[in-house]
């Protein structure tokens, strides 16, 4: 089983609030990448969660007519095939979706995993993500409860992110200020308007000084100690017990986090944890010390026929893999998924 059924990626979800652990979520835009997520996931005895943009999807649909629902759906398809050579079990993902691509992408997309369903199929993806975070918190819970109602349907878990995360990610940008941090009232109006799992299971994106991209240490203040104030908030409100964590959360922008931060966010009821810079650099590193070290092998110099060995892509790309994989397993390393993988 190596694609997640419903019931498996609830368990798989289930079994990381209660460890204090998360699954590194990695975004991919290629077969390549997708190998290089297994693998590390494999190495680190992790099971883990695979995600696909918008602006991967539209890549992965090819530069012809970049259409993301096939290249989303392509990547997921190959996926359940060569997934199964690898000894853990994955599900698969959509990232942030922000209104106008709503139409162009989730929602396609759980037309697919619905009319699977229905057939008697497990759905396609197990979880897609609806980014609100540019709309106001009313309209962004009206869009997440009609897409919750779709996503429950079809046995699929909806993320939903309900407030800013900074920097830019796939052309949706937000400025770093105090506009990053979520109030308790946000989580209050979210659980009012989603409820907490009996209209659909959902996982939220909620933000503690979050940044999206590369930053240098000191340019953003994180604070995952606010987790918990929202947790605690909002089991007050429902008449839940002291220390109980109504909500699975979601790291975003995780890149350049301390050891420290993790820790906190873990303890806190963080479920998810997204990896895309840090994986990208990783998979490009070594394509570039390959050029660099055979420059006049890659490149026809001077007249020359250049090195065939040297600039057929399957040479950089196994050293690609090799490093984007080696990535992911400090990841699960980090986020305390290494060897937690389902028996």
């Amino acid at each position: 089983m190596p694609i997640a059924t419903p019931e498996v990626y609830a368990e798989m979800l289930d079994r990381a609030k209660a460890g204090k652990f998360a699954y590194p979520a990695i975004n991919v835009t290629s077969t390549q990448t997708l190998h290089a997520a297994l693998r590390g996931f494999a190495e680190a005895e992790s099971d883990g969660i695979v995600q696909i943009s918008t602006g991967g999807a539209e890549f992965l649909g090819g530069q012809y007519n970049k259409d993301m629902v096939t290249g989303a759906v392509a990547l997921a398809e190959f996926a359940h095939i060569v997934a199964a050579k690898y000894d853990i079990t994955v599900a698969l993902h959509t990232d942030h979706c922000p209104k106008d691509k709503l139409d162009g992408y989730v929602r396609p997309l759980l037309d697919v995993s619905a009319e699977r369903v229905a057939k008697g199929l497990n759905p396609l993806f197990q979880s897609h993500m609806w980014d609100g975070s540019a709309e106001t918190l009313a309209d962004n819970l009206a869009i997440g409860q009609e897409l919750l109602a779709k996503a429950a349907a079809a046995k699929i878990i909806l993320e939903v992110e309900i407030t800013p995360t900074g920097g830019e990610e796939d052309g949706v940008t937000h400025e770093i200020n105090d506009e990053l941090y979520t109030t308790v009232d946000d989580a209050l109006r979210t659980a009012e308007a989603l409820g907490l799992g009996e209209k659909g299971r959902y996982l939220l994106a909620a933000s503690f000084g979050n940044v999206h991209g590369v930053y240098k240490p000191g340019n953003v203040v994180l604070r995952p100690e606010l987790l918990k104030d929202l947790q605690q908030g909002v089991a007050a409100k429902y008449g839940k017990s002291a220390g109980s964590q109504p909500f699975d959360f979601v790291f975003h922008g995780g890149s350049g986090s301390t050891a420290e931060e993790i820790a906190t966010a873990l303890e806190n009821g963080v479920v998810k944890m997204n990896l895309d810079t840090d994986t990208q650099y990783a998979f490009t590193r070594p394509i570039v010390d390959h050029v660099f070290r055979n420059y006049d092998g890659v490149l026809k110099v001077d007249g020359e026929v250049g090195n065939k060995k040297v600039y057929d892509p399957r040479s950089w790309g196994k050293s690609a893999e090799g490093g984007m994989a080696k990535r992911v397993t400090e990841a699960c390393a980090n986020l305390r998924s290494s060897g937690t993988k389902l028996k």
